[in-house]
This record gives C-alpha cells, sequence and structure tokens, in this order.
C-alpha cells in the first residue's frame, strides 16, 4: 500500500520505518528540512534501540523516503497518517496546532479519496474537528471528495518502539465505515497474522482508550509509590509488599515498582491532559489529580533525602548522579525525575557529577545551572562521576548500574553512600558491602 507519514517524531518515524520494512511505500513528511536532511543520510535525532539501521535498510530498498513538502505525499496515497506532536501547552491542554496545520493541508491538496488516521494522542473528539478542517478546506476549493478521519492510537514503549509496533499486543482502531475497517485490515494484515489483533470502535472511544490507558500505568505507578512512603513510615519493606500484591493476577507484576516517579512524554501529559478534557466535561477527576499529585512530590523524594542527611546548605559538596534519561534505552528526559532531583541539589549550592550512557546532550540543553551556585559536571563514564563525591544518588535502572564493582564505588566516594531511586540493590546485601543504603521503601 502507498503510506504517508506526516511527523518524523518518535511516533511517526518508527511507525514509517515498520510499514516499510514489511513493505508499504511509505513517505514520511516533516517540516524540519536539518531533520529531513539527516535522515536521508539515516541519522535518527532521537535514541531508540534498532531503529536507524531499520531506516537506512528500508531507504536502499525503496521502501522508505523523506520529504519537507506534503504534496505528493497528500496525492495518490491509500493512507495518510497524521503523527505530529501535540506537546502540552501552557494551560495543561494539548497543543493541537501541528494537527489542525496538516488538517489543513490535506484538504487543500487531496485529489481523490483518502483515509486519513490519527496516530498522534489527541484529546476526545479530536476526529471530528479534524474532518471539519479538511472538510472546511474542500468546500472552499468547490470539491466534493470522499474521506474518513480514523482514530488509532499508538502504544509504543520508549525503548522498545519497534519491537512494539512490529509485534503490537493490540491494534485499536475508532471508525464507523465499513470501507475503512477493510482498509485498516489491509494496512495492518503483516501484523495481524497470529491472532486477531484489532479491536474496532468509535473514534471518541479509540481516543479516550489512548488516554485511558496512558492514566492507569501512571495511576499504578503512583499508587505503588504510595505505599512505599507508607513502608518507609511503619518499617515495612515494600520488596515484599510488591511481590505479595504482584502475585494476585487480578492486579499483576507491571508497573508496580515503586521508585522517585515516572516521567517521559506520555504519563505526564495525557494525565494532564484527560484532566483538561474530564473539566471541559464538567467532571472533577480526583482521582487523576491524586496521581500527579503524588508522582510530583515523588520526583523531589531522593533530593530531600540527601538533604535529610547532609543539611539544608550543601556547598562544598559534590554527589554522583547514575542516569538522567527517564527510563533506560531513551535519551529523552522529558519530565524525568533527575531533573528535579538536579534542581534541588544545586539549588542547595551542590555541585553534581553525573553521567547517563545516551542522554547528556539532552540534559546540557536544560542549563540547570546557569542561575545557581552548584554546578553540573558532566562524566564520560560511571566511575568518574563517583570520583571524590560524598555520595551516589542513582536516577535510571540502565543495565549498566545493575552490577557495579563494588570495591572501586567504595574507594571513590567519600561516603559509602547510595540513594537508590529505583530499588536496585538489597539492602542486606549493601549493609553487609559495607554501604550505607536508602531505597524507596525499603526496610534496612
Amino acid at each position: 500500500m502507498k503510506v504517508s507519514v506526516f511527523g518524523c517524531g518518535y511516533v511517526g518515524l518508527v511507525q514509517a520505518a515498520v510499514m516499510a520494512e514489511c513493505g508499504h511505500k511509505v513517505t514520511c513528511v516533516d517540516i524540519n528540512e536539518q531533520r529531513i536532511n539527516n535522515l536521508k543520510q539515516g541519522i535518527v535525532d532521537i535514541y531508540e534501540p534498532g531503529l536507524s539501521p531499520v531506516i537506512i535498510n528500508e531507504q536502499k530498498k525503496g521502501h522508505l523516503t523523506f520529504a519537507t513538502d506534503g504534496t505528493l505525499a497528500i496525492k495518490d496515497q491509500d493512507a495518510i497518517f497524521i503523527a505530529v506532536g501535540t506537546p502540552e501547552s501552557a494551560t495543561g491542554q494539548a497543543d493541537m496546532r501541528a494537527v489542525y496545520a496538516v488538517a489543513k493541508e490535506i484538504g487543500q491538496k487531496m485529489t481523490q479519496p483518502a483515509a486519513v488516521i490519527i496516530k498522534s494522542t489527541v484529546p476526545l473528539k479530536t476526529a471530528e474537528k479534524v474532518k471539519a478542517v479538511i472538510q472546511e478546506q474542500l468546500s472552499e476549493r468547490g470539491e466534493d471528495i470522499a474521506f474518513d478521519v480514523i482514530s488509532n492510537p499508538e502504544f509504543l514503549k520508549e525503548g522498545s518502539a519497534l519491537s512494539d509496533c512490529r509485534k503490537p499486543d493490540r491494534i485499536i482502531v475508532g471508525t464507523d465505515k465499513d470501507s475503512s475497517r477493510e482498509l485498516m485490515l489491509e494496512l495492518y494484515a503483516p501484523f495481524n497474522r497470529n491472532h486477531d489483533k484489532i479491536i474496532f470502535m468509535d473514534n471518541v472511544s479509540a481516543e479516550l482508550t489512548k488516554y485511558a490507558a496512558n492514566c492507569m500505568l501512571a495511576t499504578k505507578i503512583s499508587f505503588m509509590n504510595e505505599m512505599a512512603n507508607i513502608a518507609d513510615l511503619c518499617g515495612a519493606d515494600i520488596e515484599d509488599v510488591r511481590r505479595g500484591i504482584g502475585s494476585d493476577p487480578r492486579i499483576g507484576y507491571h508497573f508496580i515498582y515503586p521508585g522517585c516517579g515516572y516521567g517521559g512524554s506520555c504519563f505526564p501529559k495525557d494525565t494532564i491532559a484527560l484532566l483538561s478534557c474530564a473539566n471541559e466535561l464538567g467532571y472533577d477527576a480526583e482521582m487523576l489529580k491524586s496521581v500527579r499529585s503524588v508522582n510530583a512530590k515523588q520526583k523531589e523524594k531522593l533530593g530531600n533525602a540527601v538533604i535529610d542527611q547532609f543539611g539544608d546548605n550543601l556547598q562544598g559538596q559534590t554527589f554522583a548522579l547514575w542516569g538522567i534519561a527517564f527510563k533506560p534505552n531513551t535519551d529523552d528526559i522529558r519530565e524525568a525525575p533527575s531533573l528535579e532531583i538536579l534542581k534541588l541539589l544545586l539549588a542547595a549550592g551542590a555541585d553534581v557529577k553525573v553521567f547517563d550512557p545516551q542522554a547528556l546532550d539532552n540534559l546540557k540543553k536544560e542549563q540547570l545551572d546557569t542561575d545557581t551556585s552548584g554546578k553540573i559536571h558532566y562524566c564520560e563514564c560511571a566511575y568518574q562521576a563517583t570520583e571524590n563525591a560524598t555520595a551516589l544518588i542513582l536516577c535510571t535502572e540502565w543495565k549498566e548500574f545493575w552490577a557495579p564493582e563494588w570495591d572501586t564505588l567504595k574507594q571513590n566516594l567519600k561516603t559509602p553512600m547510595i540513594f537508590d531511586g529505583r530499588n536496585l540493590f538489597d539492602p542486606v546485601d549493601m549493609a553487609e558491602l559495607g554501604f550505607v543504603y536508602r531505597g524507596i521503601g525499603r526496610r534496612n
């Protein structure tokens, strides 16, 4: 099939690459000329394991092309994906300008019947509004061209996006037209062979499904962090509690690992966006408010633990921080807990030596230490960060942090103390190794 994807960001790029990989002819469009020029050379400006080789290979095969002009990507296409960004605006609502700009361009340039597929994460009833934008442009042109707007939200996890796209656990499709159902069945046939993964529903239900999924996962994380905070106060060990409740199949083990808070581009943005939608409908979503409140406090927990241990004035102190990205296998630092921890330590006057396998360049762009007495020092390896540091703070559970050289670590640190925001280590083992250990909800 001939497919076009508007938006070469995280979602659009992965979707385009995987669809090209299974044989569709895909044109990917973005207004960022530098990004398009880089992609033509196989250079990807986001870190996602395995993505760059697929892009290079599919361009060589002629299955994948990149362009800044959307004209050819709109004409003579079986499916047109809208996969542009919808970042959080100052009011908390999703910024829809890019989505509507693409819809307007489609209405201005389409010459034959088309299926417009919304892959971007969008507020409720966006499909109706996109349809209205396209129809307005067609009416101004005096054209009567049939089209349908289909909601098809993504459920990719950063760090495993290629696998998620190649082998989706479900494919949500919002449409009420039989012709669109047939098109989506053909489009997703390579991903739907073993058993039927496509779930058809109306557009607004598909839009709500996306928000509901991310908000449920965010709720599980905040709930478990709340339990970890209670465990800290009563002397329980949250790891035992996690195993105890996770064995209940109604709960399961996924997303009940306590830590220093969730971040990234999805959970923070989608919870506030659904809150905004609920407010517009006149509903006070108290549980979602609590989820966000718990997470905001949790992001400060590790930094406050350091301040409680070493005092409000940390001038002259240097701390090592391992992990900047909001999760492993990505360079994404949006809403990362590490940023809040850094802000607290820098404001208290501390210097922080940081290391992350992928995210340091993105951290440099934030310039967090511009107006603080404390400064950030960027390190080339994990152990360089710990040299002459007062203590180690661990924020991201990269695999290379799971089994450190304990003797080197103890030798490098001024104080053999670890603040573990991901509960990677066992408190008993740490004590035997001679470390003072502070986890999240762990009994020492």
